[in-house]
């Protein structure tokens, strides 16, 4: 399969919502397959999972809402099960453990996200005790990753890839911590050896956070490693040409490059938004992906 079909593809099952529709389905499913097809199929244990989608899909709802959809799930399976009302004390029974599991399901993705927040917190304040290094380039980090974000976004990214891209833009120079600051901060031309050691970042971010695991799995090292790669394959730190550079690097190195041709640089003032929109667009399928250059276009073209 082509390599953008499997994002696509990869995008498409990853999304917040399939609880949701996970939820909506497995009822329906279930209730058509007992009904018309399997009178005997055993659907006990698709009516929970239907309740555990139904907690991690609406997590933030409001308790009386999950208590009212999971009563409905209740009486849904006890018609298709009883073909009437069951006994009280069975139906208090039912209620009680699929209301308990929903509540477990919702508790359990609301911690998640308090402690994906805090992981979020604690990266900001990396990067902004990073970013106040240079003056000249404060915020840097904090903008790229939104402008990152807005193209995920568009690009219709679930919320999972979305919180990559944005912790990856946030720590994409983090390998500047091994820049002397001599050169961060030189108000002129660099030379040619200097900008080797500009050169070595990303593969020195690249070693410095390799060993979190979960960087590894969700593409946040290849955000950091690659970056700086073009997609006619002149960039660094490996050369690589066109969709060889994985998804996340292509849609930063846009965000990235946006952001420094619009600020301001210690030994140049920054470029307005049409220049800056007409050297992206002048770089289409040299340095950028034509297709994120193209959205990302579209996405200043829109905020006025």
């Amino acid at each position: 399969m082509h390599l953008r079909s499997k994002e696509r593809v990869i995008t498409y099952f990853s999304r917040d919502y399939v609880f949701r529709y996970g939820f909506i389905l497995t009822l329906l499913l279930m209730t058509v397959l007992h009904v018309f097809i399997f009178p005997e199929f055993d659907i006990y244990a698709f009516y929970l999972l239907s309740v555990i989608f139904l907690g991690i899909g609406f997590s933030n709802k409001p308790l009386v809402f999950l208590i009212i959809l999971c009563t409905m799930v209740v009486l849904l399976r006890s018609y298709v099960e009883f073909k009437q009302f069951p006994p009280m004390d069975s139906f208090i029974s039912l209620w009680c453990v699929y209301v308990i599991m929903t509540l477990i399901a919702a508790r359990m993705e609301n911690n998640y996200q308090k402690k994906r927040k805090v992981t979020f917190d604690l990266i900001s304040a990396l990067t902004k005790s990073l970013d106040s290094r240079d003056t000249y380039t404060a915020r840097h980090s904090e903008k790229v990753a939104s402008y990152a974000l807005k193209i995920a976004n568009e690009m219709k990214l679930s919320s999972e890839q979305c919180d990559a891209i944005y912790v990856g833009g946030l720590l994409h120079d983090i390998g500047k911590i091994g820049v002397p600051e001599y050169i961060l901060s030189k108000t002129g031309r660099l030379s040619d050896e200097e900008f080797k050691v500009i050169q070595k970042h990303p593969v020195i971010g690249y070693e410095t956070i390799k060993h979190i695991t979960e960087f590894n799995k969700n593409g946040i090292l290849d955000i950091v490693l690659y970056h700086h790669e073009k997609y006619d394959g002149t960039g660094y730190p490996q050369g690589l040409k066109g969709e060889e550079i994985p998804l996340y690097a292509r849609i930063m190195a846009v965000a990235d490059s946006y952001d420094a041709m619009t600020s301001t640089r210690v030994y140049r003032e920054p470029l307005n938004k049409e220049l800056a929109i007409s050297e992206i667009s002048k770089n289409k399928g040299l340095q950028f992906d034509p297709h994120i250059a193209d959205l990302f276009i579209g996405i200043l073209n829109r905020e006025k």
